[in-house]
């Protein structure tokens, strides 16, 4: 039995503990990948139109979901492997605490904004774009069911869902470290069950549950933990040919289906009423598989040909995505709160071009600020705490 097939069976590998440093490609593509969603929240803006969604199945909440299970193993996994369970654990415990508050406090948020813009502008409607109705029809039940995660405007559904797969993430990873293979089985399994009896969370009021199904999305965080967990026991990605070209050929074939009904460029559908339910059927609440399909495609392209060194990391592009991407949860809530007020600001102006342009332009700019200045105060805080302490002056 080869060694990759060891290590998948039977989670041991031949270079138990490799321990790598912090990979590059992490941060530089969570960081893009945080200024897409900000752009994709901003339905109609002219952008929105060039993401990459319009050219392939997955979009930028795949990818998401995918890393925040690879970046769960790279700092919760291995701590569980060097001070065991419980203090992984309870590590694990802080960072859902911390996910929890903010998503309450952007809850809080984004209710404020809507009901300024509401009073300013006397237009109702702003209650409806994000659902948020229901906080102002009645408050008291909105806020209970806020708290306990069944109640998620639009927008705000994405953190719930990370906290609930946190919350199993020992569990997951001490799966992945015995038996990745029949990790991932089982997690395909529960995926499919799901998805045929309609297993969700509940959602109130009246939704017919949490808009991405946690049955569902947790197929994509294990496929993140696994890969997660083979890199920190040095798993190298073999050279397969035959792999590249079919990953090559589903990218093409997504976006061959995407632009031949694509209301941004002139396509001609090409493949008739297959690919015009193909496109329908591209489930997200439930993840259909040509979304997972597509994400190991994108996945297994940039393991094979983006390595962690890569000059475009350390340009002055991907450098500044790295530094994004290292604070992914304030630049994520900023990004929804901007997003938010951008919407207000671009339906006020009637989608005048310029307008775009420069809404997308200031919200990229404040968001790649805030990064900077986040880095800059960790290690301003890094350098203080470092620094020797001053002997007391004799009387």
């Amino acid at each position: 039995m080869s060694g990759f097939w060891r290590l998948m069976l039977f989670g041991k590998g031949p270079r138990e503990a490799a321990l790598p440093g912090r990979d590059l490609r992490i941060d530089a593509i969570r960081g893009l990948i945080l200024l897409i969603i900000f752009v994709n929240h901003m339905p109609g803006n002219v952008v929105s139109g060039w993401m990459p969604y319009n050219y392939g199945f997955s979009d930028a909440a795949d990818i998401f979901v995918l890393l925040a299970g690879v970046s769960a193993a790279f700092a919760y996994g291995r701590l569980i492997d060097q001070r065991g369970m419980l203090v992984g654990s309870l590590k694990v415990g802080a960072r859902i605490w911390t996910l929890y508050i903010a998503h309450l406090a952007l809850f809080v948020l984004v209710c404020g904004i809507i009901a300024t813009a509401i009073v300013r502008t006397q237009n109702s409607l702003y209650m409806e774009a994000i659902n948020i109705q229901p906080f102002f029809s009645d408050t008291p039940a909105a806020v209970i069911n806020a708290l306990g995660l069944t109640y998620q405007p639009y927008y705000l559904d994405i953190l719930p869902l990370y906290i609930v797969l946190l919350a199993l993430f020992p569990l997951i990873y001490v799966a992945a470290r015995t038996s990745p293979l029949p990790t991932v089985i089982f997690s395909l399994a529960i995926w499919q069950v799901a998805t045929h009896f309609g297993l969700n969370l509940p959602n109130h009021p009246g939704e017919a549950g949490w808009f991405f199904n946690p049955f569902a999305w947790q197929v994509i965080f294990v496929l993140g933990v696994v890969l997660g967990r083979l890199a920190l026991v040095g798993a190298t990605v073999p050279r397969l040919v035959v792999l590249d070209l079919l990953a090559v050929g589903v990218l093409v074939f997504a976006a061959a289906v995407k632009l031949s009904t694509s209301n941004f460029l002139a396509g001609v559908p090409v493949l008739g009423e297959w690919v015009d339910g193909l496109q329908i059927g591209i489930d997200k609440t439930n993840l259909a598989v040509v979304r997972v399909v597509h994400l190991l495609a994108l996945a297994w392209l940039v393991l094979r040909y983006l390595r962690p060194g890569a000059a475009l990391l350390r340009s002055r592009i991907g450098g500044g995505l790295a530094v994004i991407g290292r604070h992914s949860l304030e630049v994520f809530c900023a990004g929804i709160v901007l997003a938010i007020a951008g919407q207000i600001i671009l339906a006020e102006t009637s989608f005048v071009l310029w307008v775009q342009l420069l809404v997308n332009f200031a919200g990229i700019t404040i968001l790649a600020g805030l990064g900077m200045f986040l880095s800059w105060y960790k290690t301003l805080t890094a350098r203080a705490a470092g620094a020797p302490r001053e002997q007391p002056v004799a009387a």
